[in-house]
């Protein structure tokens, strides 16, 4: 009977330590997206603002 009950408690513990692992992983994952989004945001925003910069200097020359 022990055997069952210890076996129960440690599928329990597995189970438990897998789901704090997969939302871990989540987590980072989530995190990365946001900085890989970030950083392309920025870098569209660079990209235009040089476009903007070029046509106003070739508007006034």
């Amino acid at each position: 009977m022990y055997e069952y009950e210890i076996s129960q408690l440690r599928s329990a513990e597995l189970i438990r330590q897998a789901e704090q692992e997969r939302l871990a992983r989540e987590v980072v994952r989530g995190r990365r997206a946001a900085r890989h989004e970030a950083t392309r945001h920025a870098a569209e925003d660079e990209s235009h603002s040089r476009a903007l910069r070029r046509l106003r200097s070739a508007r006034a020359a």
